[in-house]
């Protein structure tokens, strides 16, 4: 068995979405998939239930673990500290723990320049994203500090190189940024530590705003350097996990670019 038997994850943003041919193509359930293969209890949360439902079922078959779904929504409109509680209150009351949260959920009007975005388009990205994040990291947090856990959050290239067409989906993963290295220093007293992962995955989303947004998808997308998109599970999921690795424990405050080579700064 894995090293995460008996412990609970929560994953945002982990419903099923497959590409044209049928395989997995979603960050968030490839991350599910690599943690339930360390046997980890999950706890996955979005907006699309039927997805959800869809990843409970295929990987409760696939890996005898137990998955509880709970729908979330975190925009401008709702009552988000309310919809975050939730979340924890009932992953507390299946599981009677957290170890491990990991922030993928995001929304954003990719594809529209900064001069034409609107305001409900910038707070589709905010919200979903960086309040998102903000919020179930608070949540989280006396559990985490009982568990001694990891929080793995995610930004993009996007926000560090600066994106056309991506200017609120930008702002919101550089606010995650700015985020995780605060809570890096005030968390790891408690012996949580907090990272940011950058991820460059072929998904049914990119496949999706190469249709919608060819002059923005041929802009920023490029083939990396490797010669391949990256593997939800293997190439990212596998990462994500090992980021709550006993091994990896005094990382903290990181960002790692998964990017095949494309991830490249000073």
């Amino acid at each position: 068995m894995g090293f995460l038997e008996g412990k609970t994850a929560i994953i945002t943003g982990a419903g099923f979405a497959a590409l044209k041919d049928g395989s997995a193509g979603s960050i968030g359930y490839g991350i599910a998939t690599a943690y339930a293969k360390e046997g980890a209890n999950l706890v996955i949360t979005g907006r699309n239930v039927q997805k959800l439902e869809t990843a409970k079922e295929k990987l409760e078959a696939e890996f005898g673990i137990q998955v509880l779904v709970v729908a979330a929504d975190v925009n401008a409109g709702a009552d988000n500290k309310a919809v975050v509680q939730n979340v924890v209150d009932q992953a507390i009351e299946k599981f009677d723990r957290i170890d491990v949260l990991v922030n993928n959920a995001q929304a954003s009007a990719s594809g529209v320049t900064l001069a034409d975005h609107t305001t409900d388009q910038f707070d589709l990205a905010v919200y979903s994203g960086l309040y998102a994040t903000f919020y179930y990291m608070q949540a989280c947090y006396p559990h985490l500090k009982e568990t001694k856990g990891s929080v793995i959050n995610f930004a993009s290239g996007a926000g560090l190189f600066g994106n056309y067409g991506q200017c609120a989906y930008a702002a919101a993963k550089e606010g995650i940024r700015g985020l995780t290295r605060v809570a890096a220093t005030e968390w790891g007293p408690d012996g949580i530590n907090v990272n940011v992962v950058c991820p460059l995955a072929w998904t049914a989303a990119l496949e999706n705003f190469q249709e919608a947004y060819p002059e923005a998808f041929e802009a920023n997308v490029h083939m990396p350097p490797m010669g391949h998109y990256g593997n939800v599970e293997t190439e990212i999921g596998r990462v994500v996990v090992q980021l709550a690795n006993p091994d990896f424990k005094f990382m903290s405050g990181e960002t790692l670019t998964l990017e095949g080579g494309m991830g490249l700064r000073p």
